[in-house]
């Protein structure tokens, strides 16, 4: 069992700098937000072709039933992974650039 007291310099953090330094994790790769993208994508175009098939091409049944669930299934995740993905390509890029304090320019010093 892990000891939630063995990284102290995660304890001392407040939530808003340990979440600000999560999203910016998440935006240090972009062919992995790239490659959630496509993925669900495909996924939910798979889930609607499914509902699709299951509605125009089998009679009503319990098999129609299961493969509309199966759709809807895959339709959902696909959207969600979809959704982080773009999220984290566009938004989370945006956030990066407007809040990162590692490329502030200040000014030159005065004397």
């Amino acid at each position: 069992m892990a000891d939630p007291n063995a990284n102290p310099a995660n304890n001392r953090q407040p939530l808003r700098l340990r979440l600000k330094a999560l999203l910016f994790r998440q935006t240090d790769n972009p062919q992995r937000n790239l490659n959630r993208v496509i993925s669900g994508s495909v996924l939910f175009f798979t889930g609607l072709g499914l509902v699709f098939y299951a509605e125009k091409q089998l009679s009503s049944s319990m098999a129609q039933e299961l493969i509309a669930l199966v759709g809807l299934a895959c339709l959902s995740i696909g959207a969600i992974l979809a959704a982080s993905g773009y999220i984290s390509l566009s938004l989370l890029r945006i956030f990066r650039f407007i809040y990162d304090e590692s490329d502030t320019k200040r000014p030159p010093p005065r004397h």
